[in-house]
């Protein structure tokens, strides 16, 4: 039984895996900003983009699960 869904296992791993690793990513983040007392400004470009790239690869999973779903990729 185990064997039948070894591929959505791995994907929630994979998944659960950049999850944590962004998760990780913004704390380290968040500590080199405070230590290096970034003005508002800076911090709040800095989130950004990290929003963004966090947005991006939550857009493609989401695009791969569509495009899968109807049969095109």
């Amino acid at each position: 039984m185990l064997s039948q869904y070894m591929g959505q296992i791995e994907a929630l791993g994979l998944n659960l895996f950049f999850a944590s690793i962004f998760f990780f990513i913004g704390m380290a983040i968040h500590d080199v900003l405070k230590q290096g007392k970034v003005p508002k400004f800076g911090r709040n470009i800095v989130w950004l983009v990290l929003f963004l790239g966090c947005a991006g690869f939550i857009a493609k999973g989401l695009i791969q699960v569509f495009w899968e779903g109807s049969g095109i990729g």
